[in-house]
């Protein structure tokens, strides 16, 4: 009977506590980073140019500080980096800003290739010494083509098809001789046949 008049009591309580830590939580004012990798190329092809992008997205109320994006997917056995860097620092993102990078890496071999995520880590505000750490989306995993197949599939063949026309050649050449022929034979008799007539 007791716990049938405590019970709103309690509920409310709970209630209103759930409330304040809400409250508590919406006046903290943090950055809140969401991090992004994004593979750009639709064919993934050994020896050519991949282009992979990172957003940071600052979601939070004050300036993320001391931001170091640091991708270790891509090991120098595997990848040669033609472009950008592997591990980025900025100094600061301000409150609902974002910032992109691009790195462009070439793979060295053929098959599937596990892309992993990066890891952001920075100050959550000005006066925080503490070190806030996040991990990017994954993109997943992809396979690398070799070249010869995407050079067989993609390339205009214009060797391919300059042997297919000289071999072309004498088979549409010896038919049009022929005709030719007969038909220069032909006018030449029915001109003689008119005038004779």
């Amino acid at each position: 009977m007791v716990w049938a008049q405590t019970r709103p009591m309690l509920k409310k309580l709970l209630l209103s506590l759930a409330l304040l830590s809400c409250i508590a939580a919406e006046g903290e004012e943090r950055a809140r980073l969401l991090a992004a990798k994004r593979v750009h190329n639709l064919y993934l092809v050994e020896g050519r140019d991949i282009v992979v992008q990172y957003s940071l997205h600052n979601v939070g109320q004050a300036a993320a500080i001391n931001v170091q994006l640091t991708d270790a997917g891509f090991s120098a056995e595997d990848f040669d980096i033609a472009g950008g860097q592997l591990q980025v620092k900025f100094d600061r993102i301000a409150p609902n800003a974002n910032v992109s990078h691009t790195v462009v890496v070439k793979p060295k071999n053929f098959g599937y290739f596990n892309f992993t995520a990066a890891e952001v880590s920075y100050q959550p505000s000005e006066d925080s010494a503490e070190i806030q750490i996040g991990y990017t989306s994954e993109p997943g995993e992809g396979g690398i083509i070799a070249f010869r197949d995407y050079d067989k599939k993609f390339s205009p063949h214009v060797f391919d098809w300059l042997i297919f026309a000289l071999l072309m050649i004498p088979a549409l050449l010896v038919p049009f001789m022929m005709w030719f022929n007969i038909k220069s034979k032909y006018t030449i008799t029915s001109r003689s046949k008119r005038k004779a007539d």
